[in-house]
């Protein structure tokens, strides 16, 4: 996947949870679990934006583009 994300990586700078976060998001544990780990192929803008509102961070501090190997 050329898209890495780096969510656990901001929620530990801000020392805030993942029950903590997804309360504030307002979406399930399960699913902000989901976006922490990778496991996902696609994230809604407007849930970017409520991480972002909350975490105090662009969306860029989060998502990272890393080149495919093989191409």
């Amino acid at each position: 996947m050329a898209i890495i994300l780096r969510l656990d990586r901001v929620m530990a700078d801000r020392k805030i949870s993942l029950n903590e976060l997804a309360q504030r998001v307002g979406i399930s544990n399960v699913n902000l679990s989901k976006i922490k780990t990778g496991k996902i192929s696609a994230v809604r803008f407007s849930t970017l934006n409520a991480i972002c509102d909350v975490l105090d961070c662009q969306p860029g501090d989060i998502l990272e583009f890393q080149r495919d190997s093989n191409q």
